[in-house]
């Protein structure tokens, strides 16, 4: 059992991916003394104001929570600095940190960042792996500096990303791989200063917010990157494709090294097993996929029904490319 005084921390998140760090933090020996987290944000059909999953979590437990619009003013770090905290713990928070609320706790502040740095540094690390066809990901723990993911990185921890991977299957083991490591490092932390190694800014590579319009298919593209891109932004933004008329958004697929001379979109079979759509090398096969107006399926079950929509030889997403 650690002799070392618990730390009092402030924690600064706001999507899920960051409570389930701030849980695992509450449910250690350490303090939480106050969350700080992005504004209420409008949220479903009704664009009601909603709390994010960190306030949520900090309510439940009592915590005083802040949600200031920036950082960069004196009365906002003031109240931040009356806080006294020893650490300040950052997962996925949103508001970029200056540096004088990066000198403000004893400790300064670290970040959980989910890759492994210095690769996929900025807003969508997990989707960028998965879309780059990346074979390993994974969680850095790194004391923060003025750059944008730059800091000294006190440790590193690493998973295989499988075949099958969606950006959502991925997010949620690196969320749990992440607060376990951030609580060994809060144990550090709590028996002296760590050393980090530095990153080497050569390796860096950029992970882009993601745009809705990047789940638009491109049926010239080889099927292995169509079925990263279908993987990748699962649950969101969520692939889609256009079909006469209507819009569909791809929910799962797989390839199919099926060999063909057909017009990359069209459509080469529609059965249970899904239908299979001709890329630019091979064959795409979607197996749940979502109608405008109607929920997520399985293709054997909108075949049941709509099998209409999906005559032999139609032909999917924008064509102009052919002319």
């Amino acid at each position: 059992m650690s002799t070392s005084k618990p730390l009092r921390i402030v924690f600064a998140g706001t999507p899920e991916f960051a409570a389930t760090n701030l849980q695992a933090v509450l449910s250690s020996r350490h303090e939480v003394i106050g969350v700080y987290t992005q504004p209420d944000r409008p949220a479903g059909r009704g664009q009601k104001l909603t709390a994010s999953p960190v306030k949520q979590l900090a309510q439940q437990h009592d915590i005083p929570v802040y949600q200031p619009l920036s950082l960069r003013n004196a009365e906002a770090q003031a109240e931040l600095a009356s806080l006294k905290a020893d650490l300040m713990v950052v997962v996925a928070y949103g508001l970029i940190l200056p540096q004088g609320v990066l000198d403000t706790p004893r400790l300064g502040c670290i970040n959980v960042h989910a890759s492994i740095l210095p690769r996929w540094r900025g807003a969508a690390p997990i989707h960028r792996a998965v879309l780059a066809g990346d074979s390993e990901s994974g969680v850095t723990i790194m004391q923060m500096e003025a750059g944008l993911d730059t800091g000294p990185m006190l440790k590193k921890v690493f998973t295989p990303i499988a075949a099958a991977e969606t950006s959502g299957t991925l997010h949620d083991r690196l969320a749990t791989l992440g607060a376990d490591a951030l609580l060994q490092v809060l144990e550090q932390l709590a028996e002296g200063p760590l050393q980090g190694e530095v990153q080497d800014d050569a390796l860096a590579t950029y992970a882009h917010k993601l745009e809705k319009e990047e789940g638009q298919l491109d049926w010239h593209l080889p099927a292995a990157q169509l079925d990263r891109q279908v993987r990748g932004l699962h649950p969101w933004p969520v692939a889609y494709t256009d079909a006469g008329d209507k819009r569909i958004r791809v929910l799962a697929a797989s390839v199919d090294a099926i060999q063909h001379n057909k017009q990359p979109g069209t459509l080469l079979q529609a059965d249970r097993s899904g239908l299979l759509i001709a890329c630019g090398d091979g064959a795409l096969r979607l197996t749940h996929i979502q109608l405008p107006g109607s929920r997520a399926m399985a293709v054997a079950d909108v075949l049941n029904s709509r099998a209409s929509d999906f005559p032999p030889g139609i032909r999917f997403g924008q064509q102009e490319a052919d002319a």
